[in-house]
């Protein structure tokens, strides 16, 4: 599993082949939003 902000499947998948990781499949990416705490 990848959890990811802002990114699509063929995205993380040119992103790891040019890191020199070998993909032979993508099951699954979870796109998970960070909330952002505002401080007072």
């Amino acid at each position: 599993m990848v959890k990811v902000e802002d990114a699509k499947l063929p995205d993380v998948q040119k992103a790891l082949q040019q890191a020199g990781i070998k993909v032979r499949s993508i099951i699954e990416v979870f796109k998970e939003e960070i909330k952002k705490e505002e401080t007072q």
